[in-house]
């Protein structure tokens, strides 16, 4: 049985899904809802949330039935897993939240197939004890939900003039629409990968450490997944 983890420990599995493994900006994960729902703020912290609600859950389900499940039955289960706390957030904010459940539409139960949310369950939950997991889960969640706030922020800002519902460009400047449409989206999201990635260099070049791999490679980006390999396992 693994060793319950000291607090340094336990603070290194939360923190590094904010930046040095951001889903998103780092890994490359979870890009169509990225990129289709941040036209406003309130669509950002509505599926972050639900996003990070389900990786918490469901990695800690995941976790203590790990040695429960068989090796060639272990993606039908995670999904299974993962599908019962997306129906329970669907629920909810279908009953709570109907106007966030309109603007969010297709994407809330597609969190079920989020490449963030399988990848998490297979590299890591699947792995490590309940509480990693659930850190894991929290750490993972937050750096998407932290993407997806400052991409809605910019985009809102820049595309409609608005941030959260209110006016905050002046009437003399017209928002350009093309940051709330997909080049928008993409524009955006790769200054945010640049951003981050400057930031991991400096990190990097302070701890003394490579700054080569700061960017991240497609060796990388499927490791950090391995939903491939977890499905060659089981054919």
């Amino acid at each position: 049985m693994a060793a319950t983890p000291n607090k340094p420990a336990a603070l290194s599995v939360f923190s590094k899904g904010l930046l040095v493994e951001n889903p998103t900006l780092r890994q490359m994960l979870g890009l169509c809802p990225t990129l289709a729902v941040t036209t406003a703020v309130t669509n950002g912290i509505g599926m972050g949330v639900a996003t990070t609600f389900v990786l918490v859950c469901s990695g800690i389900v995941v976790s203590l039935l790990r040695n429960a499940i068989p090796s060639n039955m272990r993606l039908p289960a995670f999904i299974t897993v993962i599908a019962g706390f997306v129906t329970i957030v669907m629920m909810l904010v279908e009953a709570y939240f109907p106007d966030l459940n309109a603007a969010l539409g297709i994407y809330l139960p597609l969190i079920v197939v989020n490449c963030i949310v399988l990848g998490r369950a297979e590299v890591f939950a699947s792995k490590h004890p309940a509480r990693d997991a659930a850190l894991d889960g929290l750490g993972m969640g937050v750096g998407f939900t932290i993407t997806l706030v400052l991409m809605s922020a910019v985009r809102e800002v820049l595309g409609a003039g608005t941030l959260l519902g209110f006016q905050v460009l002046p009437d003399f400047i017209t928002p350009m629409n093309v940051f709330v449409m997909p080049p928008g989206g993409f524009a955006v999201l790769g200054v945010l990968i640049a951003a981050s990635v400057a930031l991991e260099m400096r990190r990097r070049k302070r701890a003394g450490e490579p700054e080569d791999d700061a960017v991240a490679t497609q060796e990388d980006i499927c490791a950090a997944c391995q939903i491939c390999d977890a499905k060659e396992r089981e054919a």
